[in-house]
């Protein structure tokens, strides 16, 4: 609101402020309203002109994380029984005979959005134990990895110990884990937690503390960034800076005049290129490294276009849900398809609903789908009860409609 005496634009991200914009603002409006009517002063009490706050973390960066020791025995991760080391040939994902291996599992949600996880350990060995999965997907929060949740108190130590636990879990059942990143901070610690257009510096950190706590590690493959969105192929892949926009931190009191307050985020959003070069540079030479594509990582069609990565070991993610296809250029053929016959695709994260009065749902569609395309690797959405859509109705493991079409479909691949 340029002009407007009363739009309070601020950098960086200092509460104090933030509190004097607020009270720069209630000061303003009585003297300013004092020649209107009294349902004119009202409103104007009640509807404020939007004081704009822009928090620059390029500009204004927080403290870096702490830099997290190197496990001073890495065998520990490295049970006597491990999965053999895959890599990606072509479009297809391959063990060291050069024969397909094809991933099939679950998400195991949760250490995104709490410190400790919920029966995550429990939920893995439900996964590869009872319902025949070969790999499990496990979302990641990198303020939890370096102990930068408000609710943490440990530097994260607990955190980091949960994943490697979770990382020796798998590779003692012969299984695969892919350790994703899913929420992030637009670049200011422990501030924005959540899910984001783009990763920022923040991920860069972890990624260099991840690529070199389980470099080479036969059963981990590394998912860079969960869902990339609204942002163009080009900053996907070589970065540039972003603008967010986020939630107020407090609840507005309905006995005080409304605060009609907009923040801005600006960050530097971190390309994938960058984040790959990084992982690798840490010693993980060998670990296949996953990266979600546009359209909160449906679209992967740009890749065809000069956008794929360069390196090796690379395993493209798509995330396939009812909503996606409503347009041709968004189709399954589009978006995933036709990639997944030059490049090695990951459905990451799919569901929905299954059919209704004998007519096929999205399910049953889908599931054909992978069918026919067997180099297609998928981790279905999600083995937690309130994780949706569900594929467990509690924490009983007893499965939704949608969790029964899953169990089924793995147990009849014969792993």
């Amino acid at each position: 609101m340029a002009g407007d005496p009363t739009a309070t634009y601020l950098r960086g991200h200092s509460s104090a402020a933030l509190v004097s914009a607020c009270l720069l603002l209630s000061a303003m409006l009585p003297a300013g309203s004092a020649g209107l009517s009294r349902r004119a002063r009202i409103d104007a009490l009640r509807n404020p002109p939007v004081t704009h706050i822009l928090i620059d973390t390029i500009s204004n960066p927080p403290a870096p994380a702490p830099t997290i020791q190197a496990l001073a025995d890495p065998s520990v991760l490295r049970p006597e029984r491990m999965p053999p080391p895959l890599h990606t040939k072509g479009n297809r994902i391959v063990g060291p005979d050069g024969k397909l291996v094809r991933l099939r599992g679950v998400n195991i949600a949760s250490l995104e959005w709490t410190d400790s996880g919920e029966n995550v350990a429990r939920s893995l060995e439900v996964a590869i134990a009872e319902w025949g999965c070969n790999i499990v997907r496990i979302p990641l929060n990198q303020d939890r990895w370096f102990g930068r949740s408000p609710t943490q108190t440990d530097g994260g130590e607990t955190y980091r110990a949960i994943v490697d636990s979770l990382v020796v879990a798998a590779a003692q059942r012969g299984a695969y884990i892919l350790l994703d990143l899913h929420w992030s901070d637009l670049g200011a610690w422990g501030q924005f937690i959540g899910q984001h257009r783009m990763p920022d510096p923040g991920s860069l950190l972890f990624w260099q503390d991840l690529g070199q706590r389980y470099a080479n590690h036969p059963a981990v493959l590394m998912g860079v960034y969960n869902e990339p969105h609204d942002i163009s192929w080009e900053v996907w892949r070589n970065g540039g800076v972003l603008e967010e926009a986020v939630r107020p931190s407090e609840r507005h009191d309905p006995r005080k005049p409304l605060k009609r307050i907009r923040t801005t985020v600006r960050y530097r959003a971190v390309g994938h290129q960058e984040l790959y070069d990084a992982i690798r540079a840490a010693g993980a030479t060998e670990n296949i490294i996953v990266l979600g594509g546009l359209d909160w990582a449906y679209d992967l069609a740009g890749l065809l276009d000069g956008y794929s990565i360069r390196g090796e070991n690379l395993l493209y993610d798509t995330h396939v849900y009812p909503n996606k296809d409503w347009k041709p250029e968004l189709s399954w053929e589009n978006a995933f398809l036709t990639p997944s016959r030059m490049l090695p695709v990951l459905v990451g994260e799919w569901g929905g609903s299954a059919s209704r009065d004998g007519e096929p749902g999205f399910v049953e569609k889908f599931v054909q789908c992978l069918r026919d395309h067997e180099n297609l690797s998928w981790t279905a959405w999600d083995l937690h009860p309130a994780a949706g859509p569900t594929l467990i109705r509690n924490w009983d493991y007893e499965p939704t409609e949608l969790g029964r079409i899953v169990m089924d479909e793995l147990r009849s691949s014969g792993q």
